[in-house]
Formats: structure tokens, sequence, C-alpha cells
């Protein structure tokens, strides 16, 4: 049987969008339908955007610690919310360009519109237009989880993120719903920009996929930044001026003229028409096998529709591996080694095992080793000593399990433990490479010394 297209790639984010680059460069007539922006979530409302508001909050914050390097001056210092608007639209738009010039060079199709699955090779274009296609890569992404457990009043000013990012005026008071990774990097802009901030959280900690050492210091920085923490809470009503919530069997109200739900996001499948052609959904996202192939084997599942790992970079990865496979290749997916970073200053960065989990998996023999950045020149120097390094060790033939960052421009090096881990290099190999001297990344050797040979050659200890 004849289609139209070879390929066609449902959703056009950035496992979306390199899927749909990758085939047309393999020479397979690809089509990419999209029912919003070019670039999805991560470009127009997400990663890219948020970027922007942290670099603002970090010059704002260098700003006000002007003094402490020695430049005089006086006066306030304010963020222009509509210039900072322009300059966000600027950067975005700039990407979304760049995106389309890609597809275009790729001899892509893109069809505006929302699909929808009539028959395992057939989709419906706003329940018009038919596209045929041979396989179908399946990047629609998700959305913000808004649960129903908790009582929305008339009135209330709840936002998540996407109308966070375009608001004009920084608010006296934000409370933020959720001490994850979204809530956390907006609780640092916007007490950076002056807000006063109050995060809840259920959990006795934030930022409950970090290293627990690791997430306890970003929290008490927060907490000497202006920003309050709630933890335990479990929010039940939002009112129009505050929000309800339990905690020790309690019940408490925060005031908040504006409240950030960001309680999670949930895959955005639901109208993908997956029940027409039986595809197998897993905990609300479309079940995919290591190979990112679904319950039907001409259909492939990228980026957050797979609910796996939730991340621009793992979409990029998934796009590769499925385009290849889809090519013939046998490639799979490995989640054990995907990094991920966390914007505010300082930088949070990880890949592999948390310290919990390697002892779990591993038994207390493991090897930890630490470096704090105070101990370190070029944090010293940049005036944000607060961070550690830490590694941990498998204890017989030295495997890295996992790494984590905290602390000045740690976001750029922590490819560089995931590449080591990738590779399967050892820690005796790490403490065998060389550094740059001044950098943070000197650190990184630092903590393997520690955790290898028991100690670090700058040890403070």
């Amino acid at each position: 049987m004849s289609y139209e297209f070879d390929v066609t790639v449902i959703g056009g984010g950035p496992g979306g969008y390199a899927a749909a680059v990758l085939a047309g460069r393999a020479g397979k007539k690809t089509c990419l339908v999209e029912n919003g922006q070019l670039g999805g979530t991560c470009l127009n409302v997400g990663c890219i955007p948020t970027k922007v508001m942290v670099k603002t909050a970090e010059l704002l914050e260098q700003f006000r610690r002007a003094p402490s390097f020695s430049i005089g001056g006086s006066g306030d210092t304010f963020v222009d919310m509509d210039a900072l608007q322009k300059r966000k639209k600027a950067v975005t738009g700039q990407l979304v360009g760049g995106v389309r010039a890609l597809l275009k060079g790729a001899g892509v199709t893109v069809i505006n519109g929302k699909a929808e699955f009539a028959d395992p090779h057939t989709v419906r274009v706003d329940g018009g237009k038919t596209v045929t296609s041979e396989y179908f890569i399946i990047a629609t992404g998700s959305e913000t989880a808004i649960p129903r457990s908790v009582v929305y009043d008339e009135g209330c000013r709840m936002m998540t993120s996407t109308e966070l990012l375009d608001i004009r005026t920084v608010p006296q008071s934000l409370a933020v719903l959720g001490g994850g990774v979204i809530g956390i990097e907006f609780a640092y802009v916007f007490s950076q920009f002056g807000c006063k901030v109050t995060v809840l959280e259920m959990a006795e900690e934030i930022l409950p996929m970090v290293d627990a050492e690791v997430a306890a210091m970003a929290r008490r920085r927060l907490e000497k930044d202006g920003v309050d923490f709630c933890l335990g809470a479990k929010v039940t009503r939002i009112r129009k001026d505050a929000v309800v919530y339990e905690r020790n069997g309690e019940t408490h109200e925060l005031p908040a003229r504006s409240v950030l739900m960001s309680l999670g996001r949930r895959p955005r499948v639901q109208e993908l028409g997956a029940e027409n052609i039986g595809l197998t959904l897993e905990r609300g996202a479309i079940a995919c096998d290591e190979h990112l192939v679904s319950s039907l084997p001409n259909i492939y599942v990228v980026g957050d529709a797979n609910g796996k790992a939730m991340l621009a970079h793992t979409a990029f990865k998934e796009a590769e591996i499925a385009v290849a496979n889809i090519c013939g290749g046998g490639e799979t997916m490995r989640y054990d080694r995907i990094p991920s970073c966390i914007y505010m200053s300082p930088e949070i960065a990880s890949v592999g095992l948390t310290e919990a989990q390697a002892r779990e998996q591993y038994g207390d023999g493991i090897r930890v080793g630490r470096f704090p950045l105070y101990a370190n020149g070029k944090s010293l120097v940049e005036g944000n000593t607060d961070g550690l390094i830490k590694v941990i060790v498998e204890p017989e033939l030295g495997e890295i399990l996992g790494v984590h960052l905290y602390g000045v421009h740690t976001t750029e090096m922590i490819a560089l433990a995931a590449s080591a881990m990738e590779a399967e290099a050892s820690a005796e190999e790490l403490v065998h490479t060389v550094f740059p001297h001044p950098t943070v990344s000197e650190s990184l050797g630092e903590a393997f010394h520690a955790a290898w040979n028991g100690s670090a050659i700058h040890n403070v200890s």
C-alpha cells in the first residue's frame, strides 16, 4: 500500500521537530503536524523563556552585590517587565524562525492543525484533511497538571507557568504550589524581582528528584535570599486572596495575591484518538518500549508524550533513536545517564543515582566524595561560594554511579560527568584527568579524589 508520506510527526516541540528534520535528511518524505507554535512548550513557554527571566534575575542579584566587587554607585535596581517581555519574545522568535528554517531545509511538509488518528496509518487534521503515512511519531508534549482535589474559588488568580511568563507587573506576593523544578526556578526569579514568594510543598523537602543533601543546601540559600517555605503542606483551596492548606492536621491560610500552579505536568495525549486504534496507555502516557515503539509497530513515541523522562534533551535523543530505527536500525534508549539541570543561583545539575538510591542498590559500601565550593578559587572570584560537588562511586571497580553539582556554572559542567558515565570511565580515570585552573570544574576532580583516594587535594576538613 502506498502512503502520502513515509514519516508523519505529530507535534512540533523539541522531539517532534528534531524527528522531522532527521527523517527528512534521511531521505524520508516527511510531514509535521502541529496544532500550536513550532518549538512547542520548551521553546515558547518553557525552557527558553524561563531562562531569559533567570538571566535577568541573576543580573539583578549581581547588581545588588556590586559593592562587594569594588563597584560603587547608588540607586535601586528594578526589572522593566515590558522590556523583559520584548527580549523574551525576541529570543524565542529567533529560535522559532531557526526551527522553521531547519524544517524547510530538510524538505518537511508542515501542516497546522490538530491531528486525530482514524486508523494506524491515517490521521485527520482538524477533523477534515486526511494524512496517510507508513510511520507516525507521536511527540505531542505535556501540559500543566491541575489537581482535581483542590477547590478553586471564582476570581482567584491562579496561573500556570505559561501565564506567569507573560506577566506585565511583578505581584507583591506569590504563592508557589509545588517545590519541584518549575516551582523553584520561578521562586528564585520572582524573589529577585522583589516579590514576596512562599513555596508550599507536600513533601518534607523541595526538589524530591535531587540528591537530598543538595536540595537542602539549595533551600537554605533560597531562604537566605528571602523565599519562605512551607513543607508538608497539602493545598486544599485557592481563594481570591489566600491559599488554604493542611499541615500537621491543622488548617492554615496563606495570604497571596497570585498563585503559581506547579505541581507537575502530564502527557498531552487525550485528543489523539489513541482509543480509536488501540494504542496502549500507561499512567496517562502512550506506552512504548526501549526502541520507542508503541503497541503498534509503525507508531513511535518521543518526548513528554511517553512520560519517561520529561526533558527537552531527552526528547532530542529519543527523536534521533526513533528515526534511526525507522530507517532500519536497532538502537535503544537509555534513561539512566540523562543529566538534569535547575536554573537558579547557584545552579543545580545532576546525572545518575542519588546517594539514597545508590545505597539502596549497592549498599553502604559506596564511596562518596564531596568538595565544598567555598574552597574553590573560581567560585570565590565569582563571589558565590555556596555550593557542593558530590560524586558517588562503586567501591570495587570505581564505576561512577551519580554526580551532583550545586554551584556557579554547574549546568555547563554536567555534560562532562554524563559523557564520562556514557564512556564507562572509572573514578580512577577521572582522578587522572587534568582540570584547568582556576575553574569550577576542577572541583569535580577534587570530589573524585575524595571518593577514590579518601581525601581531596585541597582538603578542607
